[in-house]
């Protein structure tokens, strides 16, 4: 594609090691890594010299998993979002204030999918953050390279939660919605997305949510969808569920066609749009802006 460059195609060919890819292109750019290895897992953590980082004000970690399913390119899952936390970082290293951001990209997304979240390689990080007592704002972005809308995942919090937890998740909820705004004033929405990483770490009981894309006309057919059909939400927020096992075909139809692109040789470099590249960097900058108070 004409607005990417050729070394996309390098990153989501299928002999790419992408951990290495990763680490390799943003030392070439000036932007150290790490690689953290968890259970096997191979994640990639970008923190940056102290001067960005101000103790008064919470930190932001900002998640990614660059792992995809076998057979598939992954352009879309995840691939587009990875490269554009790459070029962020490139940019965040020359940030003229402090930022209190650092990036995590995550390996073995994609296992929680059938085999539960405690499989899920970002579960590793969660439990790590929730051991040690790190409270931070968690943000995880998914399927980023399709549409120009950014979609905020709805907040989804059983009737047993605790009320302490209900607050920090709905303020965190609150101020993402927040940036969303200010980067896509005229288009945003919120609707129900399928779990990603988020999964860990809601499920190690850190508030964090998810933001992905989707084009303009797929994401209203979706909000109809959704309104119209009560079992619709439920398939989307658990595919293990009974709604999954005796209605998941007929009720995939009614997702967007983004996300039933998953997982198939057509999540390819063809299905992206240079739109979501250009709301997702509007999008990451006003969030690198912003600021909360610890």
């Amino acid at each position: 594609m004409g607005f990417l460059p050729g070394d996309f195609s390098t990153f989501i060919s299928p002999q790419c090691n992408r951990a290495e890819f990763i680490q390799s292109w943003l030392k070439a750019r000036g932007v150290d890594s790490a690689r953290i290895v968890i259970e096997g897992k191979n994640h990639i953590l970008v923190q940056f010299e102290s001067r960005y980082y101000n103790p008064r004000f919470r930190i932001k970690t900002v998640v990614a998993h660059h792992d995809r399913v076998d057979g598939s390119p992954g352009a879309n899952d995840n691939s587009a979002a990875v490269w554009q936390f790459m070029n962020w970082a490139v940019s965040l290293r020359n940030y003229p204030d402090f930022h209190n951001v650092r990036i995590f990209f995550t390996d073995g997304e994609e296992l929680g999918q059938n085999n539960g979240v405690a499989e899920q390689g970002a579960f590793g990080i969660a439990s790590t953050f929730q051991r040690l007592g790190i409270k931070d704002d968690v943000f995880v972005f998914d399927a980023c390279g399709r549409g120009d809308v950014p979609v905020l995942s709805r907040l989804n919090l059983g009737p047993k939660t605790p009320a302490s937890f209900v607050k920090t998740a709905s303020d965190l909820y609150v101020r993402s919605l927040q940036i969303l705004k200010a980067a896509s004033p005229n288009k945003w929405m919120t609707l129900p997305v399928a779990y990603s990483d988020n999964a860990s770490f809601l499920a190690c009981g850190i508030p964090a949510v998810a933001i992905t894309m989707l084009p303009s006309e797929e994401a209203s057919l979706y909000a109809m969808q959704i309104s119209q059909n009560k079992s619709l939400e439920a398939n989307v927020l658990n595919r293990e569920s009974s709604v999954e096992k005796n209605q998941g075909s007929n009720l995939k139809e009614l997702l967007p066609l983004t996300w039933r692109l998953f997982h198939s040789v057509k999540d390819n470099e063809e299905s992206l749009t240079p739109e979501s590249f250009s709301v997702m960097e509007k999008l990451l900058r006003v969030l690198a802006f912003s600021k909360t108070p610890a």
